[in-house]
């Protein structure tokens, strides 16, 4: 398994934004991202440092393993 890399919130939705996530809205420092197939709904924080755990949390929500989102990066 690889290390989960400490990235900002932009570098983030650019990952997400490659299996076909757009960018819905942002209200204060959280971008909100949505897709339609499978309809999923994900919030990233626009920090210039994600926390490993909430970065953790965000793959779990979209049903990635951290090899397969560090293969987006």
């Amino acid at each position: 398994m690889t290390k989960l890399p400490v990235i900002s919130g932009a570098e983030c939705v650019k990952a997400f934004e490659k299996i076909g996530f757009v960018v819905a809205r942002q209200r204060g420092s959280h971008i909100i991202l949505v897709r339609e197939e499978p309809k999923t709904t994900i919030s990233v924080p626009n920090h210039d440092e994600i926390d490993r755990g909430t970065l953790r949390a965000i793959i779990r929500q979209v049903d990635l393993t951290v090899d397969e989102f560090v293969m987006l990066l």
